[in-house]
């Protein structure tokens, strides 16, 4: 995945927390970090927060960071199903500028009230984050010009 193909990126910082048993990120705290970003990237191009992980395929690790280190995380929309929304992640150190590890393929399905697998809509990504969530388009304030 090159920069120009990311949708979606956020950027965290490596801390002791964050570490394993010899010193590196751990991925379990990666994995729960990719899955959040992927949760606000569906939530944002299904214009629903009831939207959950479906699947995950391979996760190919291959380097790793360490404490004090900045990290990319980026996400890229591959295919809208009727109901689902895939994608794939990549994630880079943005010091050595290698790549921690790649998945393939996760994928989210939109769920309506019931929550049953729901038709989002959708055959496209929205680049002007417009599709905010049904539930808190009260809450925001009347756009400007």
């Amino acid at each position: 995945m090159e920069n120009g193909d990311i949708t979606f990126h956020t950027r965290k910082w490596v801390r002791p927390e964050d570490l394993n048993a010899n010193g590196t990120l751990f991925g379990g705290s990666l994995l729960r970090w990719i899955d959040e970003e992927a949760a606000i990237y569906a939530i944002i191009q299904l214009g629903n927060g009831m939207a959950v992980t479906k699947y995950m395929s391979e996760i190919n690790f291959v380097s790793s960071a360490e404490q004090g280190d900045l990290i990319e995380m980026g996400l890229t929309a591959t295919h809208f199903g009727r109901t689902s929304l895939t994608m794939r992640a990549e994630v880079r150190n943005m010091f050595t500028r290698q790549s921690i590890l790649t998945i393939e393929k996760i994928v989210f399905v939109n769920l309506g009230e019931d929550g049953k697998p729901a038709p989002h809509g959708y055959t496209e990504i929205t680049y002007s984050r417009d599709r905010v969530p049904r539930q808190h388009l009260e809450r925001m304030p009347p756009r400007q010009g």
